[in-house]
């Protein structure tokens, strides 16, 4: 790959790792809920981990789209 390929695959990549990233802090966040409990529900509990894995979903999707869209429309 080169050229335009090379910049949307790669700004796939970028968003698909920062997607697991954001999913990965949100199950991190959702596990050592217990040492600070009244925080986390205060701070949106439940509601704030699904929140943050839906976002990362998205992104993860769309890194994945960008990457295959980046090797169908290569030159």
């Amino acid at each position: 790959m080169a050229g335009a390929t090379s910049n949307g695959f790669l700004l796939g990549v970028f968003a698909l790792l920062i997607g697991v990233g954001a999913i990965a802090a949100a199950l991190r966040r959702r596990r050592h809920r217990e040492l600070y409990a009244e925080t986390y529900t205060a701070s949106g509990g439940m509601l704030y981990t699904a929140v943050q894995m839906g976002c990362g979903g998205v992104l993860l999707i769309a890194g994945i789209g960008l990457m295959v869209l980046a090797v169908i429309f290569r030159h």
